[in-house]
């Protein structure tokens, strides 16, 4: 029995689309993402005591990041602009604005982690947020047990 109906051209549809919609002699941002956009990649490592949430933002300075909790959610937010210098008498035909942006959240249940020591750090490209649990939240340590 199969799960998942198989599409024999499943890339049919995105390639008529293409074919109609992009300049394939323009080879800017347009033509590699789907979306236009671009979400930093996340991990989210649990240990005995606490999350940590790694995002990966190469580039950026940590002024470039807003972090808000608010109802038991995590808000990262960015937001930068690059401005290039025009120098006197400088003429462009074609100047493409340059700045990124993206926001993700995250569920923060109040009966797992202690919001009130939420710390963020970024270095070398990595937004580090690190979240503790509360102690009853904690997984209690494997214990041996005696076979008698």
């Amino acid at each position: 029995m199969k799960l998942m109906k198989s599409n024999v051209f499943p890339a049919l549809p995105q390639f008529f689309d293409d074919l109609f919609t992009k300049d394939f002699f323009d080879w800017g941002v347009q033509n590699n993402s789907t979306t236009d956009t671009t979400i930093p990649a996340v991990n989210v490592i649990e240990s005995h005591d606490s999350f940590t949430v790694e995002m990966a933002a190469p580039g950026m300075s940590k002024k470039d990041f807003q972090i808000e909790l608010e109802n038991e959610v995590l808000k990262i937010t960015s937001r930068k602009e690059v401005e290039k210098e025009v120098k006197e008498g400088e003429r462009f035909t074609r100047r493409e604005f340059s700045y990124q942006s993206f926001v993700r959240t995250f569920h923060l249940p109040k009966s797992v982690v202690d919001d009130s020591k939420i710390k963020a750090s970024y270095e070398n490209g990595i937004l580090r947020i690190l979240i503790p649990k509360r102690e009853e939240a904690k997984l209690p340590a494997p214990r041996r047990i005696e076979i008698k």
